[in-house]
């Protein structure tokens, strides 16, 4: 006799205690996943970010950055992205009424937190989560080497686009005339 594993629910997480912010409970594939609010670096990268995609945002009208969404994209998968981006066409029927985000939004930054399980989490089980359910770019950004990989959809997946340094200069299909210094972002 086997015994079924146990799989998580966005009900579940509607159960668990609130620690005042530091602790943060995600899932996907119905596994359990948490984590300590991030380091200083961590958020001030998140921070900068939110300010330069915030400005040109406002700018175009094309869409919004919101940082740390709750993203319940089915009853197994529910996390907290450090940054997104949405159009405002996507946005206009994705909330629903916890005020969770519930469509893939066009693009989601993720900034690595120092640990092994953290780096897994992000480079595997995220990228797998985002590329099925529609995101059309991932950014995950590591404030200690001072890095931007980029994986953008191509065959109905997410995929290595390349990895910026410093000196280089981020843009993107999916953000027209946005770009920015990968030195500002880490400034």
């Amino acid at each position: 006799m086997t015994v079924p594993s146990l799989r998580w629910t966005t009900q579940d997480l509607d159960a668990m205690p609130d620690h005042g912010g530091w602790q943060r409970y995600e899932i996907v594939e119905g596994e359990l996943y948490m984590t300590r609010a991030p380091h200083f670096r961590h958020q001030s990268v998140a921070s900068q970010l939110n300010i330069l995609l915030g400005s040109w945002s406002q700018q175009t009208g094309l869409g919004i950055t919101i940082p740390t969404p709750g993203l319940v994209v089915s009853p197994y998968d529910a996390v907290i992205p450090d940054l997104i981006w949405i159009s405002q066409g996507r946005l206009a029927d994705g909330i629903d009424q916890a005020g969770h985000l519930t469509v893939a939004p066009e693009l989601v930054v993720e900034i690595l937190s120092p640990g092994q399980q953290n780096e897994y989490r992000d480079q595997q089980v995220k990228l797998k989560l985002y590329s099925r359910h529609g995101v059309q770019e991932y950014w995950i950004v590591s404030w200690q080497r001072q890095t931007l990989e980029i994986y953008r959809r191509q065959a109905a997946q997410l995929q290595m686009f390349g990895t910026l340094l410093s000196g280089d200069s981020l843009s993107s299909p999916s953000l027209p005339g946005f770009t920015t210094s990968v030195d500002q972002i880490f400034a």
